[in-house]
């Protein structure tokens, strides 16, 4: 299980410094909204490692941001953008 959690905390790791590069780049809504998507792929990660390891500090934060991240994608993805918006 010590090895599972090490995937998970490193996958989550440089999942999070990806994101905020494509994030912080700022080249665009499509880059920006699968940065966001990798967040939230990042934030899975990171609950997985916290259930495994019984953080629930760590898993209640990485639940929220999972949220904000999948609403982020959503608007940066999926919803239209109103005219003159």
């Amino acid at each position: 299980m010590d090895t599972l959690v090490t995937v998970l905390k490193w996958t989550a790791s440089g999942g999070g410094m990806i994101a905020a590069t494509m994030v912080s780049l700022d080249l665009g809504r499509r880059l920006t909204g699968w940065g966001l998507v990798l967040f939230a792929v990042s934030a899975l990660a990171w609950i997985g490692g916290a259930v495994l390891t019984k953080d629930f500090a760590l898993g209640t934060q990485n639940a929220v941001l999972l949220l904000i991240d999948l609403y982020g994608a959503y608007r940066y993805l999926i919803r239209k953008v109103p005219p003159g918006g």
